[in-house]
């Protein structure tokens, strides 16, 4: 599972103000008439769940936004640019990660309410802008704005309200395919579950979702076994079932290291 990518996001630049004359027949003085241009689009973060991992931003390193199209004579608004809209899974987590490599929390995305992660720049003011009554005849228009640049990390946290966890082939993976439709991978070794599977139980008219975590041992939290990778999942459940091996010898205890 991809649970965590970085990402360069850019809004769209604003597009240049029109430096423009009226030309029309029986007016010869028509005077300035050139257009704004059209602001950049924005990219926005919309929560989908549909989308389970971030995988599809696997290849997807660089993202920006439609720029703004430039001003025109007649006094014509340059088209503004398409925000970019990128879809993530809920409980993704955005970052601003800094040129020193510190992060900020940009956003904690729980919902579909956009977010907007990086802003397009403002289109320029056309010559019609400035004109003046010492000054009738401007020749001189703005440029567009560059939009923001920002670099991100989005970082997955699943949500889920049931969370399985329990030592590895303690049958955490058999309790979530006979309560729900997900299809875990089950074998007879251990550690056969290496990243969260997610399954829909249906009680009478509700519902709620249930994680298998992949198996849980004694230091998980300092790399041992598969490590901690997979425990910031568990901060995002309402309630946690400990699932115990009952053909176990020893169910209740845990296998531990011996000290290298």
């Amino acid at each position: 599972m991809i649970g965590k990518v970085n990402i360069l996001v850019t809004g769209g630049s604003g597009g240049n103000g029109s430096v423009s004359f009226r030309r029309a027949r029986y007016v010869p003085r028509g005077g300035p008439d050139g257009g704004d241009g059209g602001n950049g689009g924005n990219v926005v973060l919309v929560g989908d769940s549909s989308f389970s991992t971030l995988l599809h931003f696997r290849y997807l390193s660089r993202i920006k936004a439609a720029a703004g199209g430039g001003g025109k004579g007649n006094n014509m608004h340059g088209k503004n640019g398409r925000d970019r809209l990128e879809r993530v899974p809920f409980g993704t987590e955005v970052w601003v990660v800094d040129e020193g490599g510190d992060r900020r929390l940009l956003a904690d995305i729980l919902s579909e309410e956009p977010i907007v992660v990086a802003r397009g720049g403002s289109g320029g003011k056309g010559n019609a802008r400035f004109v003046t009554p010492t000054n009738q005849e401007p020749v001189l228009s703005e440029g567009g704005e560059r939009g923001e640049r920002v670099p991100l990390l989005l970082e997955l946290k699943l949500l889920a309200d049931v969370g399985i966890v329990g030592k590895p082939n303690a049958g955490k993976s058999t309790l979530l395919g006979s309560c729900t439709r997900a299809n875990p991978k089950v074998a007879d070794y251990p550690f056969t579950t290496i990243e969260p599977v997610l399954g829909v139980v249906g009680v009478g008219d509700d519902s709620f979702v249930m994680m298998d975590i992949p198996g849980l041992v004694e230091g998980a939290h300092k790399g041992v076994g598969l490590g901690h990778e997979f425990l910031k999942h568990m901060q995002r459940t309402r309630l946690l079932i400990y699932l115990l091996d009952g053909s176990s010898l020893a169910p209740a205890s845990f296998h531990r290291r011996k000290a290298v």
